[in-house]
């Protein structure tokens, strides 16, 4: 038993006079005593990395409506941070180890990383997502643009001659009721018009003309009978006093246009359920990529269309309006662009009738790249 007591003796003697290193291990650090050379530390665990306000997590979303945003964070590490990097960019540590960066955002998704070295090599890396969706903002001059609209429904005529149809004024009666309801229309600025005969539609044309100003937006919805003149390239609307045999009263496409250019509106949206001159349309079934954003939309002047079709004749049980009026009832976004709302029912109508439903901007009266927005209440 002595004998093993002295053996154990010797050899730590030896290793105390020898110089062999011994390592003892505490917390973060492994720090190895030897008695040749001087004390030294070896760290080989990575600083920590948190971001503090906005709260932010790894694999998660920030959702925001600012273009840019102010990041605070903190980095800690026992052995002291030696270099810090923000989306590349070198930062600076104040006394506790935080930092502040002003981070300038794209529409979408934005990543920014944080990268943190200690003094050992050590480093860690965070990433973490923020999505930009800038909120609309409507700039007016005065700040009061408001919505109106002229909804107009042909049921009856006057001309045996012409087929009286069922739908046409349920279908404006509920487009009614739903921009009332759901949407940022006012009663007083809507004008309802039931088997319109073309004086009717003229005075109401005027009296928009008269009243709306260039920060206030214009919807006009017809359903009712309507005739392309192929071999003159001419449509038109044909009101309740129209007669076979005499284009008198005969709203053509050419007079909604003039129209079109003398109500100085912001935005104009024009919805017929009819067959409507090809020409007006500066182009066809057209898609934008809808990048921009909404309030650019806005701000932009707009002369919009979207029809139900080439078709000479309306049918009386309109798929087009059937899904538009869907649409806009079960719409759930704050902000509808138009080109949004008939991208939501084109395969539908195509789906569920021959008809094939047109949109574009309107030929000549002033549109410049805008779009009209329905705003829910």
């Amino acid at each position: 038993m002595q004998f093993k007591l002295n053996f154990i003796f010797l050899v730590l003697l030896s290793i105390a006079f020898n110089g062999i290193s011994q390592a003892i291990h505490s917390g973060k650090s492994s720090i190895f005593v030897d008695t040749k050379k001087e004390e030294r530390i070896v760290d080989n665990i990575p600083p920590t990395i948190s971001v503090l306000s906005p709260i932010l997590k790894e694999g998660e979303v920030l959702f925001v409506k600012e273009n840019e945003i102010t990041i605070l964070g903190q980095v800690n590490d026992e052995s002291g941070i030696k270099t810090l990097f923000i989306n590349a960019e070198p930062k600076t540590l104040n006394e506790n180890n935080a930092f502040v960066s002003e981070i300038k955002l794209n529409e979408g998704d934005n990543e920014f990383i944080v990268i943190a070295m200690d003094g050992f090599g050590n480093y860690s890396e965070a990433k973490f997502r923020i999505n930009y969706t800038p909120e609309i903002i409507f700039r007016t001059l005065n700040g009061k643009g408001e919505y109106y609209a002229l909804l107009i429904g042909i049921d009856e005529y006057e001309d045996p001659a012409i087929q009286n149809l069922d739908n046409p004024i349920k279908d404006a009666s509920k487009l009614y009721e739903i921009l009332v309801s759901q949407y940022t229309f006012e009663n007083e600025n809507i004008i309802l018009l039931k088997n319109a005969r073309i004086e009717d539609i003229i005075n109401a044309l005027d009296e928009l003309a008269i009243k709306l100003t260039s920060d206030d937006n214009l919807l006009i919805f017809y359903a009712g009978h309507g005739w392309w003149d192929e071999k003159a390239n001419i449509g038109y609307w044909l009101p309740s006093d129209a007669q076979q045999i005499s284009k008198a009263a005969w709203f053509r496409n050419s007079t909604l246009c003039d129209y079109l250019k003398e109500i100085n509106s912001k935005h104009t949206l024009l919805i017929a359920d009819a067959c409507f001159s090809g020409s007006i349309f500066k182009s066809r079934t057209v898609f934008l990529d809808a990048t921009k954003a909404i309030n650019m939309l806005y701000e932009l002047p707009s002369r919009k269309a979207m029809t139900s079709g080439t078709l000479t004749e309306v049918p009386d049980r309109s798929s087009f309006v059937k899904y538009l009026l869907e649409r806009l009832s079960a719409n759930p976004e704050k902000y509808l662009t138009s080109e949004q709302l008939f991208s939501s029912f084109r395969m539908a109508v195509i789906n569920n009738s021959d008809a094939i439903p047109q949109y574009g901007e309107i030929y000549d009266v002033g549109d410049q790249g805008g779009d009209f927005i329905f705003i829910k209440k």
